[in-house]
């Protein structure tokens, strides 16, 4: 019987999945990664994407149980954190660090108890240069702002992660080396969303981070 692998997260993990397609995994690093591992392992694993856009961490802990719990994976990734930072910056919709760490970790509470043995890594929210994070006349430091909000996020999940003893990806750091390779433009589309390139990026990462609980 297959191992049921889920990717949970926001409009990164979405990549326009097709909602009335049980298997659709999008068109990003979770279809890329899902084609890579079941072609490496034929009839070993069983790819699942649930990714939302727009969510914040409040969003996927509220649809816990259908778009987590009652899929029962063995597997799973989460890659959530963005949005919140966004939201702070631009919404007038903070949720303090402290609140953001209490829920994560209820959240993950949640999971192991639905899911005894589940094997989980946890993906840090990023942020490149770009129409969402650059400056303006209103925010002459928006890209630094927006950086500042993302790595309290990201200081976050690595403190989660490590608590729980889980992989964790530091995607702001993947972003940061890429860029020093080339242009932000090369792996992002806006700031937020990879383009394929960047994509390819992440689905490396996700792929290194399952072998080590695989």
């Amino acid at each position: 019987m297959s191992k049921r692998v889920l990717f949970q997260g926001d409009s990164i993990t979405d990549a326009g999945r097709c909602r009335e397609d049980f298997f659709s995994t999008g068109y990003g690093y979770a279809h890329l990664a899902s084609a890579s591992l079941t072609a490496d392992h034929p009839g070993e694993y069983e790819c699942l994407n649930r990714g939302v856009g727009g969510d914040l961490l409040a969003d996927l802990y509220h649809r816990l149980e259908p778009d987590f719990l009652a899929l029962k994976p063995d597997y799973a990734s989460i890659f959530i954190g963005t949005n919140d930072a966004w939201a702070e910056l631009d919404q007038g919709r903070p949720i303090e660090t402290e609140a953001f760490e209490a829920m994560y970790i209820d959240m993950l509470e949640r999971i192991y108890t639905a899911c005894p043995g589940i094997k989980l890594m946890l993906f840090g929210p990023a942020i490149m240069e770009g129409k969402f994070s650059q400056n303006t006349d209103q925010q002459p430091d928006r890209l630094n702002q927006f950086r500042l909000h993302v790595r309290s996020r990201i200081d976050v999940v690595r403190r989660v992660a490590e608590k729980y003893h889980l992989p964790f990806v530091d995607v702001q750091e993947i972003y940061d080396a890429a860029c020093a390779r080339a242009e932000a433009s090369c792996w992002t589309g806006d700031g937020a969303h990879p383009t394929p390139a960047g994509h390819e990026l992440l689905k490396r990462a996700w792929l290194e981070a399952f072998e080590t609980i695989r």
